[in-house]
């Protein structure tokens, strides 16, 4: 069973860095789009950055641009969001998906904490 497991999230002052990793189980995702996502307390889960299976193509949300670097490597079926100067607003729990996502894929995430 394709299982995507996230790790990585952790409590960070703000202005501070987190590289967060997806690993995909069970079935190799390099030909996919991937997408990470956030959902923060009381509000719907939103995209945030997005790049496709060569890794050529890289598009993220505007509220973090210039600050998030999305990134894969193959050999390791992994995909990275490298986030930096992280902000309060940037508190949730972040997730790994396809971009669209797929109904089934999603994991239990990982959770950024970003003290205000």
């Amino acid at each position: 069973q394709v299982q995507l497991v996230e790790s990585g999230g952790g409590l960070v002052q703000a202005g501070g860095s987190l590289r967060l990793s997806c690993a995909a189980n069970g079935r190799t995702f390099s030909s996919y789009v991937m997408g990470w996502y956030r959902q923060a307390p009381g509000k719907e889960r939103e995209f945030v950055a997005g790049i496709s299976g060569s890794g050529g193509v890289i598009y993220y949300a505007d509220s973090v641009k210039g600050r998030f670097t999305i990134s894969r490597d193959k050999a390791k079926n992994t995909v990275y969001l490298q986030m930096n100067s992280l902000k309060p607003e940037d508190t949730a729990i972040y997730y790994c998906n396809k971009d669209p996502p797929g109904r089934d894929l999603w994991g239990q995430g990982t959770q950024v904490t970003v003290p205000s």
